[in-house]
């Protein structure tokens, strides 16, 4: 079976975080008046994207009535209309909407995953969601062998990618990079001299959009930049 095909079937089925399961399984019977009469996903969200992509985008985390409702990551919430237009905008997506699966949006040289697959309450993983979702992560950046550029949405994101880069072998400048929108640091990995860019993003949630913090003109540039370094 195909690594990728074998890692979103066991993300899919995962129960490490019980607590998370339980969450987002309520939130799917409970539903939203927004989506009245759909039918919720409720489980983890499997990552979308294939092994020959070059650029990397970790996420935070589906969102309740996003990602846990339609079961594709960044679907059907406003983070999701966001980034579609961003990723469009680059030639990183087929669409510039990614309202639900099977509506054509698909991904182009680019792999969407996050630090959990699980929507957590108040989109607030813990230190432990996040610590069991870590060998997901790390197995498909280990299956991700063309990854030029990887994109961290939001601080959480931005740390999980550090970690997970130092952990396969990069190294990291001193002092440590601080999360800053917009910014670029260049890692080589020790022995194969292979290199990549990251790039830190505000995260396109409301709190950020609603109050200017983050334009579409800035996400945008993020991932223009991650194109011009392609």
């Amino acid at each position: 079976m195909d690594m990728l095909v074998r890692l979103r079937r066991d993300i899919v089925a995962c129960t490490r975080c019980r607590d998370l399961r339980a969450y987002c399984a309520d939130i799917a019977r409970r539903g939203k008046r927004e989506f009245a009469g759909q039918s919720y996903w409720g489980k983890p969200v499997p990552p979308l994207g294939e092994a020959s992509a070059a650029v990397l985008i970790i996420g935070l985390a589906p969102a309740a009535h996003g990602g846990n409702r339609t079961g594709r990551m960044f679907t059907g919430d406003g983070s999701a209309d966001w980034l579609a237009r961003a990723l469009f905008a680059s030639g990183f997506a087929t669409q510039p909407t990614s309202h639900a699966r099977g509506d054509g949006f698909a991904l182009k040289d680019a792999y969407l995953s996050a630090a959990i697959r699980c929507a957590p309450p108040k989109n607030k993983p813990s230190p432990r969601h996040i610590a069991n979702c870590a060998s997901y992560l790390r197995a498909e950046f280990e299956t991700l062998q063309d990854v030029r550029v990887v994109v961290a949405l939001g601080k959480i994101a931005f740390d999980r990618a550090l970690r997970l880069l130092a952990d396969a072998g990069y190294e990291l400048p001193r002092p440590r990079p601080a999360f800053a929108h917009a910014a670029i640091t260049s890692l080589k990995q020790e022995g194969s001299g292979r290199a990549l860019a990251l790039i830190g993003s505000y995260h396109p949630s409301r709190q950020n959009t609603n109050t200017g913090k983050l334009t579409q003109e800035m996400l945008d540039a993020v991932f223009a930049k991650a194109r011009s370094l392609l």
